[in-house]
Order: structure tokens, then C-alpha cells, then sequence
């Protein structure tokens, strides 16, 4: 695999120049001492065979002191550096791959379980024997250089005596670590195949540890249950590993035999003639180092290198799972101030969910006027959580297209588009941050807007709310943070739609609300949409909700069915129309006169 060697040698900048530098002089130094040590030793056999005087025994004895000290040193010197360039290629590493899956336009290869796979395999993060990271493996391609320096070194030392030695200690040392690497790739393809029940174990290990599955855990009485399936799902990844290490210590005779028949034959060799005085016992101890060191100089350490391959193939099948990420173009936006709001189109767009044949939209035609606020509703199913993520350009239709101005949104990019677009998902995100950073990741790619923030909370109705944390907008959301306090879910969700309004107000002229306020009262809500109304103009509003009460705010509403738009119109028009919206609105008005809330209710800020 000399590719992947090129390869991982490049990779040895990430270590830093100065680093990288000094560990190359080391390697130089060390790949010397080897054949330094058996002239040196070699040497002080000579003279102490003489013995003539003292002082011959000790010059020779003091050099070879030196070299063998000055080997320890380099080890110690290279130990810390080792480890510092390490650090920082696997550093590097790991930051290639969260570039690579943050940057990836949609979400729907990362929902793909072999997707997953691939990101663990290539994290670089090894929490076991059988996993590894590049870091090793690298600085291997690294330290191979600096043995084979010393066996060049030491060979010319070996040659002195007998060159035809030479040929079947590197033959001997080749084919043992053949071996070697062949062991190397038979543990990788079982390790490969134990990476999904690994994944399988470190989830139900994080919900044991988690405070959110905490509640569960406990209230069920499933932490025994956790830690058994954990045990199943950890036997079932490691239980071939196991036998496969069985079956092969039979076959490490092989290696041993390829080490010891040829060292034992120059060592016969070399001490018979030396016995016989055909050479000098100096010369016989300088043979010995320097055909031990030849031979160690092949004894790569194969693990290291399969694993770090292993990794970065990985990574490479990711990449090609992920598609092309550098982003498809660019669109020039307007200044803030004068930006106005798209005309969106959706063209007989037809989508599936991957590994689904059921089509969630059919041939759907929508138009989203600029700067109207447009109500979507349907009964569960209907295909509204999606039609929002095709508009955020998280999904790829199977056929049709989404367009904003007439040009298509896989034209535009999903990077350039989407700082023209904010959405509240339904299944929002609460970051363990403070509340002001809660809110400015809305829009991350500008420098934090104070003002913007606070227009932001006041359109929210989120002021309220303020008032009342502790250290104000720098309160940490989450009780595991110092002086970090937990919000109800109605908080919550005041929280995220400051978040998006924060970044209409930063730019944004798309804001796409699914299920914003399910856990706000009917009152609460009812303010935050009339805010939302006074302000639609600057921005079109998307708004799918449930309680059709809000909703009958809109200036026009859609009916989602089987995917395609059953009804459209104003409140009063789909009411006159009397087909399924007045229908559905007629039942949830009934339920309302009967007391019915259907807020949902979490603890209040503590």
C-alpha cells in the first residue's frame, strides 16, 4: 500500500513545522545509534582482549558509555514530542471529519445507519484495543524511515564480515512482517463488523449517564435492563475478536521461525569462526548487534498502520457518502436593509424518504407569495415537517425542484440560501449555553447583534422571561452549568423563536415556524403571532400549527392530504368551502368550548 504511506506521511505537517522538524533530526540520530553501538561495542571487546593498559580499556569503554546514553536520551526527548504530534494529528484529523459532516447540504445521509458507521469508524476517537487513531500510525511511517537508516547502517557494518548474510535476515524480516499485517487486516474486517452493536452499546451507555433518559431510567426501573443490553451488545462486537485471537496464536510459530533461522544461522556462523580464529571475538560481537538490528529494523509495527488505512478509508467512503460539500454556488444577497423577501415555488416536487417507497409528496405545486404570512396544516402524516426541510434544502426532492425567484435552490446552494432562511423545528435544539448564545446561534455567521437580540425577545414576548433569570441574557440554560437554571418547554420555545426571529432581524426574509408553539398557552401564542403579523411584510412567514385558532391569522392557508394541497385559501374561504379544514377547525373549536387545553405543559424555570 505505498499510496496510503505518501499519504500518510503528508499527513505529518499537521504535527507543526518546529515539531516535526526536531522528531525528523531525532529519527536521523537514532537510526544511527544502532550501528554506532556495534562498532563501539566491538571495540571495547578489542581492547579489553589486549589489555595492555587501563586507559586503552576506558576510551573505548567511555564511547560506547556515551552512545548507549545518548540513545536513552533521544528516546526520552522524542517521548513528549511523540505524544504532542500525536495529539495534533489526530486533532487535525478529527477536525476534517466534523468539517466534512458539518458542511454536508442535507441531512438525509446522515439519518443512513451505514453513514453512521462510517463516521464512527473514521472519528479517530479508539475507546478499545481493536480501534485506533491516525496519530500512531503516521508517526510509524516516520519512525519505518528511521529503521531502515539503521539497517542501512547496520548492514554496512555486517557487510564488513560477510555480506551474503545481508539477503536473508531483510528476506526473513519482509516475510515475518507479511505476516504480521495479514493478522493486521484479518482483526480489522472483524473489527469493522462489530462497529454497529458498539454504536448499539454506547447509546444505551449515554442514556444511563444522561439527565433527560435519567428520568426514564429511574422511573421505569430500567438501569438493569440498560446494563444488560450494553453486556449484549458489547459480547456480541467483541466475542469474534476473541475468537479470532484465539485461532491465531496457533500460527505464531511462523513468525518466531522466520526471526530465529536465520539469526541462528549467522550466529553459528560467526562464532564458529571465531572459535576457529578466523575472525576476532570483535568483530563476532559487531555481527551480532548489527543482525539483531537488521532484522528489527523490518519489525514494523503493522497494527499501527492497518488501523490508521483503516481509518482514513473510512473517511474517504464518507466523503463519497456525504457527496460533494465545497457547495454547489453562491448567491449575492442584497445588503440586510434592502433585501426583500422571494417569490418560492414548489414544481411538481415529489419526495421519498431514503429506503421508503411511499412517497410523502406527490407532484406538489405551491406558491409562497413574498412577504405573506402562509398557514400549513394536515393531520399527522400529510408531509408538512417535510415540505419545510425541502425548503431549507435539507432534503433533495426525488423529482420536481424548489425555487426562490425562478432560480432553482440546488442553483443557488444550500449555504447561500439558507442565510436567507430560519426555521423553528419541531424538534428544536436546546444548547447547554447561555441564553444569549441561545438565541445569536440563529445566525452564527455574524458578529452578535445586541440590539438585534433584544428586538428579537421583545417580538417573542421572551422579556418576561428575562427578567426574571438570574444573570440575564449570560444565564447558563441548563441546570449541569454553573448557576444554570432549566425552562419549561413553553420557555423553551420562546427561547428557539427568538432564535429565529434573532436572525430575521439579522438578515434572514424566510421564517418557517413548524409547531413553534405547542407548549404555549392559547394567550401566549396568540401575542407572539400578532407581533409575527405586524411585522410579515419585512419577511414571509411559514407557519405550520396545529391549533387552527392561530392559524386562521394567516392570509392564506394550505390543506396537506396524501402529500399533495388538498385546499387553499383564507380562513373565511376554506370555512365557506366547508371540506376538511372547516371540518377540523369545527372540532377543535368544540373542544375549546369544553375547556380543552392541549398546551404542552413541562416544570417552570428553576
Amino acid at each position: 500500500m505505498p499510496r496510503d504511506r505518501v499519504r500518510m506521511l503528508k499527513m505529518l505537517r499537521s504535527a507543526g513545522g518546529g515539531v516535526l522538524a526536531v522528531l525528523i533530526v531525532l529519527t536521523i540520530l537514532e537510526g544511527l545509534v544502532p550501528a554506532a553501538t556495534a562498532i563501539a561495542f566491538a571495540t571495547l571487546i578489542g581492547g579489553v582482549q589486549g589489555i595492555p593498559t587501563g586507559a586503552v580499556v576506558a576510551a573505548p569503554l567511555l564511547v560506547y558509555l556515551v552512545i548507549l546514553l545518548a540513545g536513552h536520551a533521544l528516546a526520552a526527548v522524542r517521548e513528549p514530542l511523540t505524544f504532542l504530534a500525536k495529539a495534533r494529528i489526530d486533532g487535525d484529523h478529527r477536525a476534517r471529519v466534523a468539517r466534512l459532516t458539518a458542511a454536508s447540504a442535507g441531512i438525509g445521509a446522515l439519518e443512513r445507519a451505514d453513514v453512521q458507521a462510517l463516521i464512527y469508524e473514521s472519528r479517530a476517537d479508539p475507546e478499545s484495543f481493536i480501534e485506533g487513531s491516525p496519530g500512531p500510525g503516521v508517526l510509524e511511517q516516520l519512525n519505518l524511515l528511521g529503521r531502515i537508516l539503521a539497517m542501512v547502517t547496520s548492514g554496512l557494518v555486517l557487510a564488513a564480515y560477510a555480506w551474503w548474510l545481508i539477503p536473508p535476515l531483510v528476506v526473513s524480516a519482509l516475510l515475518a512482517q507479511r505476516l504480521y499485517a495479514l493478522d493486521g487486516r484479518r482483526d480489522r474486517r472483524v473489527w469493522r463488523a462489530s462497529v454497529a452493536p458498539v454504536i448499539h452499546a454506547d447509546v444505551w451507555a449515554d442514556a444511563i449517564v444522561s439527565p433527560g433518559e435519567g428520568k426514564d431510567i429511574r422511573i421505569f426501573g430500567l438501569s438493569g435492563w440498560a446494563a444488560d443490553r450494553i453486556h449484549y451488545h458489547i459480547r456480541k462486537a467483541f466475542d469474534p475478536m476473541w475468537t479470532l485471537g484465539r485461532d491465531t496464536l496457533p500460527g505464531l510459530w511462523r513468525q518466531s521461525a522466520l526471526v530465529l533461522a536465520p539469526l541462528t544461522f549467522a550466529y553459528v556462523v560467526v562464532a564458529f569462526d571465531a572459535a576457529r580464529g578466523r575472525t576476532s571475538v570483535a568483530v563476532a560481537a559487531a555481527v551480532f548487534a548489527a543482525a539483531t538490528t537488521v532484522y528489527q529494523a523490518m519489525a514494523e509495527g503493522p497494527a499501527l498502520t492497518v488501523k490508521t488505512v483503516t481509518c482514513l478509508r473510512a473517511f474517504d467512503r464518507l466523503r463519497e457518502a456525504l457527496g460533494d460539500v465545497t457547495g454547489s454556488g453562491e448567491m449575492s444577497l442584497a445588503p440586510r436593509e434592502t433585501a426583500k423577501p422571494p417569490m418560492i415555488r414548489f414544481e411538481r416536487l415529489s419526495f421519498r424518504y431514503p429506503g421508503s417507497s411511499r412517497e410523502v409528496l406527490k407532484d406538489l405545486d405551491l406558491e409562497i407569495h413574498p412577504g405573506e404570512l402562509l398557514g400549513i396544516v394536515g393531520l399527522n402524516g400529510a408531509g408538512k415537517s417535510t415540505l419545510i426541510k425541502l425548503l431549507a434544502s435539507l432534503y433533495e426532492p426525488a423529482s420536481g425542484r424548489v425555487t426562490a425567484d425562478g432560480e432553482d435552490l440546488a442553483a443557488i446552494g444550500a449555504d447561500a440560501w439558507r442565510t436567507r432562511v430560519s426555521v423553528v423545528f419541531q424538534d428544536f435544539v436546546r444548547y447547554h449555553l447561555s441564553l444569549a448564545d441561545n438565541v445569536a446561534l440563529g445566525n452564527a455567521a455574524v458578529r452578535r447583534d445586541d440590539e438585534a437580540l433584544q428586538a428579537a425577545a421583545r417580538d417573542s414576548g421572551l422579556t418576561a422571561l428575562l427578567d426574571r433569570l438570574p444573570q440575564g441574557w449570560d444565564t447558563p440554560l441548563a441546570r449541569t452549568r454553573t448557576g444554570g437554571v432549566d425552562l419549561s418547554g413553553g420557555q423553551w420555545q420562546q427561547v428557539v423563536l427568538t432564535r429565529a426571529l434573532y436572525a430575521m432581524h439579522t438578515g434572514a426574509r424566510v421564517l418557517v415556524l413548524d409547531e413553534p408553539t405547542a407548549h404555549l398557552d392559547v394567550r401566549t401564542e396568540f401575542d407572539v403571532f400578532d407581533r409575527l403579523s405586524a411585522r410579515k411584510g419585512d419577511a414571509t412567514v411559514v407557519l405550520i400549527s396545529h391549533r387552527l385558532s392561530t392559524v386562521r391569522q394567516a392570509d392564506r392557508i394550505v390543506l396537506l392530504e396524501d402529500g399533495r394541497i388538498a385546499e387553499s385559501g383564507s380562513h373565511d374561504e376554506l370555512m365557506a368551502l366547508g371540506g376538511g379544514y372547516a371540518t377540523m377547525f369545527a372540532i377543535q373549536a368544540d373542544r375549546f368550548r369544553q375547556g380543552y387545553d392541549d398546551r404542552l405543559e413541562e416544570d417552570e424555570l428553576a
